[in-house]
């Protein structure tokens, strides 16, 4: 298992699932890709849950509490960035809404939540002590995420310029590039229309269609069945107990 102790700029560094039902999603996140837990009392904002896979950090949770009424479970992404108040104002002025932030996490990192143009809700994030997942791109982790986006269009124009990232295009699908490397992608958005654009992480697993047996045995919704993505792998969206999306890949390279 290679372990990360750094996340370069631009890069996706950790995912952060938004619960109505704490205790429920604990349980089946667990279950499905053998992560243990961390909890780490937040005093009044209740408990901040760290999955974790062979010990190291792959993703968190928290309960959405009375203050976020009306927030629907989410999983959220955060990029790495060098500076996050920087990155803020540089958001801002290509059409970004800031929600919160940015604001210090105490000293693990600081950081900013913010939506894109059309919507899509992700974070920045600017290390500290705490850089992000320790473990990513094996079984159990996060391995992409991906952009199911309104405007494809708009997008194209407004990463590119906030992260730097470079695109690898094609009629059906956009991947993200930071430098050579492949990062995550966009596609036209596949949810209703009154669904704004929005993130979703994938993680990575040994058997697909296994896993989303798994998954709908423990009350998690298929939105799309197991199918074969080329030659990159086998995959299927989900929705966990709670209405969180997310994707899961058996990737053949």
């Amino acid at each position: 298992m290679t372990k990360f102790t750094s996340h370069e700029p631009g890069s996706f560094c950790w995912v952060e699932l938004a619960t109505s039902d704490d205790i429920g999603a604990r349980a089946f996140y667990t279950q499905l890709f053998g992560w243990t837990v961390q909890e780490n009392d937040m005093g009044p904002m209740g408990t901040y849950y760290i999955f974790q896979k062979d010990g190291a950090a792959c993703a968190a949770m928290y309960k959405i509490g009375p203050e976020m009424k009306g927030m629907p479970p989410n999983w959220a992404s955060y990029v790495t960035v060098a500076d996050a108040d920087a990155s803020t104002e540089k958001a801002k002025s290509l059409g970004a809404t800031v929600h919160n932030g940015p604001f210090d996490v105490q000293d693990l990192g600081r950081m900013t939540f913010l939506s894109d143009p059309q919507g899509a809700m992700f974070a920045m994030w600017q290390a500290k002590k705490n850089v992000g997942v320790g473990v990513r791109d094996e079984p159990g982790t996060l391995c992409w995420n991906e952009l199911q986006a309104r405007d494809v269009d708009a997008a194209k124009k407004f990463y590119p310029a906030l992260f730097g990232w470079r695109m690898k295009e094609s009629p059906e699908y956009t991947e993200w590039h930071l430098g050579e490397r492949a990062i995550g992608g966009m596609m036209p958005s596949q949810a209703p229309p009154e669904v704004p654009s929005y993130w979703m992480p994938y993680f990575s697993v040994e058997d697909c269609d296994k896993t989303v047996a798994s998954a709908e045995a423990s009350g998690a919704n298929v939105i799309v069945p197991p199918f074969e993505a080329g030659s990159v792998g086998r995959m299927a969206v989900l929705s966990d107990p709670q209405g969180a999306f997310f994707s899961v890949i058996h990737l053949k390279m």
